[in-house]
């Protein structure tokens, strides 16, 4: 027969707790990894990403919508994002442009979100991510060339090593046992 036992958690008031309590270190460990959390570079790198990101939409979508929509109307008949289809025809609309029969694709929107989303891939590409890459290949390439400067340097101290703990060698066994041959 196995036994089991019923382990009951006992909330302790903070008030009776001393510091070195296991109630209060581990709040004092929650709260301080939690603080690790937050100051993590990854956090706080994410969170500017977030705030640029969400500015930089802003932009992408008005270079879109001003320039590039407009631009296409003036090749086309209209705005980009008012190029539809109908699936189901005839598709008509109301004074306001809802649809009221008929089912529209509208290509022209999703060609737009597209091509916001294309520049946008461009710029966080080339302004953003191709030099964070060169400059962490730039840094590699300084810390191998440093880390060999060292190995050359610890090889080197090793070497002058060697040949001071053969001077004391020598010098223990003196100079007839060293085989110089001179007084």
């Amino acid at each position: 027969m196995v036994s089991r036992r019923l382990v009951v958690p006992v909330a302790v008031p903070m008030a009776h707790t001393t510091k070195g309590s296991r109630v209060s270190d581990k709040k004092e460990s929650v709260l301080e990894g939690f603080k690790a959390f937050l100051t993590r570079g990854n956090v706080i790198d994410l969170a500017v990403a977030v705030v640029i990101g969400a500015a930089f939409t802003n932009v992408v979508n008005s270079l879109v919508k001003g320039i590039i929509n407009p631009v296409v109307g003036a090749f086309g008949t209209k705005d980009l994002n008012h190029y539809s289809s109908c699936l189901k025809a005839p598709c008509e609309t109301n004074a306001a442009g809802e649809v009221v029969s008929g089912i529209p694709i509208l290509w022209g929107s999703v060609l737009s979100a597209t091509l916001s989303f294309l520049i946008t891939a461009a710029v966080v590409y080339f302004l953003m991510v191709l030099p964070m890459a060169k400059y962490l290949a730039r840094r590699a390439r300084q810390q191998a060339a440093k880390e060999q400067v060292e190995e050359v340097l610890e090889v080197s101290e090793l070497e002058v090593l060697k040949e001071i703990r053969d001077a004391l060698v020598a010098q223990r066994r003196g100079p007839e046992q060293s085989g110089t041959g001179t007084p």
